[in-house]
């Protein structure tokens, strides 16, 4: 790696509001990170992440939402990146809610680096939701699917 492409990593921290980008190639691993304040605010068209019950609400729903959840298994990103649900703008999405996925079926493309990286699940069953919404950027481990298996 050099310098320039280092900076390329810093300025996606940046621009996406990453706290965290770690890169390997060719045996040399470069992982960069940032403290970020719970104060800080996101970057401009930014979108914040979904919590999986609203503000406010009662514990009891909230411990419900989380038990029904329990039994689903989660595709998450392997890498950082931009998330993508079809292979073109004007393509049909990989996977939909309710569809059956076989284990190593495309789900999705992650953009990293001027990179289209196809995500294939890791599991077999059904999609009970999509996550992330198109063109959104993802963190590595980032949750993308719920998976009934």
């Amino acid at each position: 790696m050099n310098q320039r492409e280092i900076r390329r990593l810093a300025d996606l921290l940046r621009d996406y509001g990453l706290s965290e980008v770690e890169v390997e190639r060719e045996g040399v691993r470069v992982r960069l990170r940032r403290e970020l304040s719970p104060s800080a605010t996101a970057p401009a068209g930014s979108v914040a992440p979904v919590s999986p019950a609203p503000a406010g609400a009662p514990m009891a729903i909230a411990a419900a939402s989380a038990a029904s959840e329990a039994h689903l298994l989660t595709i998450e990103a392997p890498m950082v990146g931009t998330f993508y649900r079809a292979p073109s703008p004007d393509a049909q999405p990989f996977v939909r809610d309710g569809d059956r996925v076989k284990k190593g079926q495309v789900v999705c493309i992650i953009e990293a680096m001027k990179l289209m990286n196809e995500i294939e699940s890791k599991v077999a069953g059904r999609v009970v939701k999509v996550l992330v919404e198109n063109a959104q950027p993802v963190e590595y481990g980032q949750p993308l699917f719920l998976v009934e298996p």
